[in-house]
């Protein structure tokens, strides 16, 4: 059992909860909770921590065992014990399940998505910057059925605890891509017969076009500046939600849930 906040281990699951940094060096993050834990793809997990808490709870100790059958690995190897209170002291949440898992990230490109059949929805976000509103951005892509997620690297860490806590598992299932060059991704995304519809105050009501069809990229662009000018240009067209009263524009999450059920509904 681990009893000590000196512990290499520890000092280590600190920094990836806390430091974007670390996560992107070492390409692990961290999830914390039994449901989470669950949605894991099993090769995927790399150490497993168990609170003193709940080790003798057989029913969730059992859970485990079961999801680690499929990494070939025993409990014994992936899974360390750690003292309630040093458990405490590196988890993210108010009040701790008792389980923490290390998981490695993964590499996708958009190059992928291109390669599936039938037709397409990207979700294309510009320097998001909320981790509640990514995390529901995540999870209300994957119930729209949205084929990936593209992002540039201005936008807020999705391994961030806040994020992957609030995307319920969807982090796991949406192909999400981090961009290196988002008007480049974009470009791409043309040039294989995608129109791409960006979210704009300047925009023309969405339920006008009646191109919202087929292969289709949506921008979302910053909480607070909305779409940079660069990636405006990239736009076929700028489309906005219809609104009434004197609301100029929505919460990003809910402006995106908008337009990808939108997308969903036309295909």
């Amino acid at each position: 059992m681990i009893s000590s906040t000196s512990n290499s281990q520890i000092k280590n699951l600190t920094q990836l909860q806390t430091k974007a940094s670390a996560r992107k060096k070492q390409k692990l993050f961290v999830v914390e909770g039994i449901k989470i834990f669950m949605e894991i793809p099993a090769d995927r997990i790399r150490q497993v921590y168990i609170s003193e808490d709940v080790s003798a709870d057989k029913v969730l100790i059992g859970k485990i065992k079961e999801k680690l059958k499929t990494t070939g690995k025993k409990y014994e190897e992936i899974c360390v014990e750690v003292a309630s209170n040093i458990f405490k002291s590196v988890s993210d949440t108010v009040t701790p399940q008792g389980v923490i898992a290390v998981v490695e990230m993964r590499d996708e490109r958009i190059s992928s998505v291109l390669n599936e059949n039938g037709d397409k929805t990207v979700l294309i976000l510009d320097s998001l910057r909320d981790p509640g509103n990514m995390g529901t951005i995540i999870r209300t892509a994957e119930g729209a059925g949205v084929s990936a997620v593209l992002m540039n690297k201005e936008c807020v860490d999705i391994y961030n605890p806040k994020v992957t806590r609030s995307t319920m598992g969807s982090i796991f299932r949406v192909p999400i891509v981090i961009s290196e060059n988002l008007k480049e991704d974009i470009d791409m995304l043309k040039g294989n017969g995608f129109k791409i519809f960006a979210g704009h105050l300047n925009g023309t009501d969405y339920d006008r076009h009646p191109d919202f069809c087929g292969n289709v990229g949506i921008v979302i662009g910053n909480e607070a500046n909305g779409i940079s000018d660069e990636i405006a240009e990239t736009a076929d067209n700028l489309i906005r939600i219809p609104m009434s009263g004197k609301v100029e524009s929505l919460n990003a999450a809910v402006a995106a849930a908008i337009l990808m059920y939108e997308a969903r509904s036309r295909r």
